[in-house]
């Protein structure tokens, strides 16, 4: 059984009083000695994992050798070895040889032992604060552990402002920063927003830690406001987890994810490709077909669905949407199929699943191709024979439900490594929808761009940004691997910072990424360079004219005051050191 590590949301903001460092061990839960627990870090002394009943860590699993690494700590240094095991050691999940130094929030995977490094604040790094490309890494490897092993992941997304233009809201996000556990982290997102993570803490212990966080800055007089997600409950990709905190910071929404606005769902149709996507939906939507729809992550399946279920005849019945993703098997057969009461622990009452839901109207199974082999069966003869079978029940139930199901995986191959069922496959896809990813539909990307800007402009009551002509080039240039999810991420990220008009200086840094573009920018079109040193010039002028103090300089150019510190350490201009007795 899995030991909880804290209960108190008091104890996820405590501070250590002595340097610290420990490791935070989750044993994946199929593995003989599942269970979770912290280990302390001493000096001068060995953590050991492996098979060997004399290990610190011991797991009785074939994955894992007799004597498989070590961790030690030396002074402030700590430092991981693979003992020349069959399995190997993995960090951050690149496979190690020998030793590798660890940094606060590392994860080491031996086997089925995931052990997260902690450091507590005499061993934090000189800033508290993640920069953002620190921060996207970091959150990028949080929610694929959380998804990965079932773990849960607090997000938030804090707005910290001072109404008086001063440093309270530095000093607010550093007292914020200080307060975190070792594992925790806080980071900049753009402009006065903030992501914090929060690993290891479910919904409820999260949003209280969350919520105390006002309280804990109140001295510094700034003002805090925050919404809060649960990974892998809320989302199983970072675009989906992020878009939802802003759009719930946007409109002020309540900071329980699951009732979080999404954003306006609108198709922009534009290209030719989507053209002939939206007229298969004509054609078949008024139909009792099961439909397949394939596509990347983020390419806009679910508005696909959502198109076909308002053009049928079942449009005044529900949609029923389901992430197949995102729950494990045993919760999943429940929230399909339903329960009776008695059937499991705390099945105190009757629930009808998402089947019985969607009667008479539309179903809707994303990330189809997660489903274990199991639930494979289950699902299958519920589609053929239109019935199902509460979870604890004998009674079978009709059900009309019309099911459209979604993947990003290639089926086929997944039914010839055994892990789909053929059958399944033939009886879901009675008619397949592609939908192309946006790098192969150009002709949307400002279309769309344009839209997100509007409707996210609209919830801010300002009216929306044009777009420069460098910005429309890096728009179009990159290649969007995350797509359409991934786009309006980096849009509503760009009204954090932009002005009037939404440059090239506003969109993420990536976006100048030469591997991930799918047109390079010409030397006569570029003009990142060229406004860069604009921007470079600005702000040296800007800190001339305030005598270089920091606060109205930020206020002259319209900035934060760490927007600024943050574009100044881009472009290399250090702050004069203080004269003694200033």
């Amino acid at each position: 059984m899995t030991e909880p590590l804290t209960q108190d949301a008091e104890t996820y903001f405590g501070r250590a009083s002595v340097p610290r460092a420990f490791l935070v061990i989750h044993i994946d839960d199929d593995a003989p000695d599942a269970s979770s627990r912290v280990v302390e870090l001493p000096r001068d002394t060995d953590v050991t994992f492996g098979r060997s009943r004399g290990a610190t860590i011991h797991v009785d699993t074939e994955k894992v050798s007799r004597l498989h690494a070590k961790v030690r700590r030396t002074g402030d240094g700590i430092e991981v070895e693979d003992l020349g095991s069959r399995n190997g050691t993995r960090v951050n999940g690149e496979l190690i040889k020998g030793a590798r130094r660890l940094a606060s929030g590392d994860e080491i995977s031996i086997g089925p032992i995931h052990a997260v490094v902690g450091l507590s604040s005499g061993l934090r790094t000189r800033s508290p604060v993640a920069d953002a490309a620190a921060t996207e890494a970091r959150l990028a490897a949080e929610v694929d552990r959380s998804v990965r092993y079932r773990r849960p992941l607090t997000l938030a997304l804090l707005r910290i402002t001072d109404p008086t233009g001063g440093d309270a809201a530095d000093i607010a996000v550093t007292a914020i920063a200080r307060a975190l556990r070792p594992m925790d982290l806080i980071g900049e997102d753009a402009g006065d927003d903030y992501l914090v993570l929060l690993p290891e803490l479910e919904r409820a212990s999260g949003a209280a830690a969350i919520a105390r966080l006002p309280e804990l800055v109140r001295e510094a007089r700034a003002t805090v406001r925050s919404a809060v997600a649960c990974a892998p409950d809320d989302g199983t990709t970072v675009e989906a987890l992020v878009g939802r905190l802003r759009a719930a910071l946007r409109t002020g929404a309540s900071p329980d994810a699951a009732a979080l606005p999404a954003v306006e769902a609108q198709a922009v149709v534009v290209d030719p490709a989507m053209r002939r996507v939206y007229t298969l939906v004509d054609r078949i939507a008024d139909t009792a077909m099961t439909v397949l729809i394939l596509g990347e992550t983020g390419v806009g399946k679910e508005l696909v669905t959502e198109a076909i279920h308002k053009r049928s005849s079942r449009r005044e019945r529900p949609l029923i949407k389901l992430n197949c993703a995102a729950l494990p098997e045993t919760l999943l057969e429940s929230e399909l199929f339903g329960y009776e009461r008695g059937a499991f622990t705390g099945a105190d009452r009757r629930k009808i699943g998402f089947f019985e839901a969607a009667d008479g109207g539309t179903l809707f199974l994303d990330e189809i191709g997660e489903i274990p082999l199991p639930l494979q069966a289950k699902l299958l003869r519920v589609l053929e024979r239109k019935v199902v079978t509460r979870v604890g029940g004998t009674t079978e139930v009709p059900t009309d439900a019309r099911v459209i199901a979604a993947t990003h995986r290639d089926l086929d191959a997944e039914v010839r490594a055994g892990r789909f069922r053929q059958d399944l496959m033939y009886r879901i896809g009675g008619f397949t929808i592609a939908v192309p990813p946006l790098r192969d539909r150009p002709d949307e990307i400002l279309p769309l761009a344009e839209h997100f800007a509007k409707v996210a402009a609209a919830e801010q009551g300002r009216p929306a940004p044009a777009f420069a002509p460098d910005a429309r080039e890096a728009l179009t240039g990159y290649a969007w691997p995350g797509n359409v999810r991934e786009l309006r991420n980096a849009i509503e990220r760009a009204l954090v910072l932009c002005g009037d008009a939404i440059h090239t200086t506003d969109l993420p840094d990536r976006l100048g990424d030469e591997s991930q573009r799918v047109r390079p920018i010409t030397p006569t079109s570029d003009v990142r360079g060229q406004l860069a040193e604009v921007e470079r010039s600005a702000i040296v002028a800007a800190l001339d004219a305030e005598s270089q103090n920091q606060t109205r300089a930020a206020r002259r150019l319209g900035l934060s005051r760490r927007a600024l510190i943050y574009k100044m350490e881009k472009y290399g201009l250090k702050a004069p050191p203080k004269q003694a007795g200033s």
